[in-house]
């Protein structure tokens, strides 16, 4: 730790992070072949899910990890998350208006933010079930409401990320960032809860940390052969084949890479893939379950060695600037005529957010961003910048 901060969940965050950089840079199909690439294999899907596992696991730890707050403790940890939510989302909605082709997921998390705003306080058996009923029952909400939501709703999806100009257009924004867009919100608060409940554990103790990693691989493995099982076995790939998206784009690839945009109509048996971005139970138990895992690694890693891991940790415990850094970068380089080498973008990119927060590590110091939604949230909290 540094003084009582988990390095490791640092750690996570800032591998997210660089997983995320990695398919913004990277191409994630083979030009010559059209087949998927690692950076799309490892990295696709699961790398934003681990972002959002350790957001969950942050407002657990900010509102009393294995001992939550209740009453007025709890009503102000409650009013400091409402205020970073709100934060969040401006940055959001400004990085929204840059030419890119990133899909910005910063609004979605304000908003996800105010959504676990009910389950901050919740005992860790019910929020158990809570996450649980989430994952197994927002697809299905979601298959059933989006063919009504297509025809309701014109358009029902944004041509591009969320920003000011959104709000023109209130139903399509509803429609976009809760079901239709490529961050659904109604889906991913599964991984805030999932989140939440982690960081209700004892997270110091090894047996947890253990527990993360072995339960995090059996449910990101199971996720998998389920899927596997019922789509080859069982004939459900043949019949998604049959429906309107089954014959407009080639499911087999997109599968192992992003189903994000890809209509899930026709056919029940979306339920069973576990592909990148599809949003189905699957597909979150399989994310939920990688992300689990990478937590309880970098916690076991840096268990006796807290700064074994000082260039991710450091980097994770100011991402709020560095992606948003990321994505200023990327909407410049993606208007050069001659984009650059991926590979050099990637690692000067990687080398100089360890830079950047081993040396804001170094001086004691957030980050920008962070010491403004921290300065904030602790006048919402208690009226002061002290926090007392």
């Amino acid at each position: 730790m540094i003084g009582r901060r988990l390095t490791g969940i640092d750690a996570a965050r800032g591998l997210a992070l660089l997983g995320m950089m990695a398919t913004h840079i990277f191409p994630l199909y083979d030009e010559q072949t059209g087949d998927a690439t690692w950076t799309a294999l490892v990295f696709s899907g699961r790398s934003s899910a681990l972002f959002a596992v350790v957001a969950g696991i942050g407002l657990a730890l900010l509102t009393g990890g294995s001992q939550p707050r209740s009453g007025r403790a709890l009503s102000a940890d409650r009013r400091g998350i409402a205020v970073r939510a709100l934060i969040i989302a401006l940055v959001g909605l400004t990085l929204g208006g840059l030419e890119t082709s990133i899909a910005i997921i910063l609004f979605h998390y304000g908003i996800l933010f105010l959504l676990a705003l009910p389950f901050v306080g919740m005992p860790l058996r019910r929020l158990a079930v809570w996450a649980g009923a989430w994952m197994l029952l927002s697809p299905v909400l979601a298959y059933l409401i989006r063919p009504w939501l297509s025809s309701a709703v014109e358009p029902s999806t944004l041509d591009s990320n969320v920003s000011w100009e959104a709000f023109l257009e209130p139903g399509t924004l509803f429609a976009d960032v809760f079901f239709t867009g490529f961050y659904p919100v109604a889906q991913w608060l599964s991984y805030l809860l999932i989140g939440l409940l982690i960081g209700r554990l004892r997270l110091s103790e090894l047996p947890v940390q253990v527990g993360l990693v072995a339960g995090g691989i059996a449910a990101a493995a199971g996720a998998k052969f389920l899927s596997y099982y019922l789509l080859v076995d069982r004939g459900g790939f043949e019949a998604l084949l049959e429906t309107n998206s089954g014959r407009i784009w080639p499911l087999a690839r997109m599968m192992e890479v992003n189903l994000a945009g890809v209509e899930q109509t026709g056919s029940w048996w979306w339920m069973a893939v576990s592909g990148p971005h599809s949003g189905t139970p699957l597909d979150l138990l399989h994310t939920a379950g990688t992300a689990a895992a990478v937590v309880g690694v970098c916690l076991l890693l840096t268990r006796a060695q807290p700064n074994l891991l000082l260039p991710l940790s450091a980097a994770g415990a100011m991402t709020l600037t560095l992606y948003s850094v990321h994505v200023w970068v990327m909407s410049v380089t993606d208007a050069q005529p001659v984009p650059p080498d991926p590979a050099w973008l990637f690692w000067i990119s990687a080398v100089l957010a360890a830079a950047i927060g081993i040396a804001f590590t170094r001086l004691g110091s957030r980050g920008p961003l962070e010491m403004v939604t921290h300065g904030a949230s602790q006048l919402a909290r208690h009226g002061s910048l002290s926090g007392k």
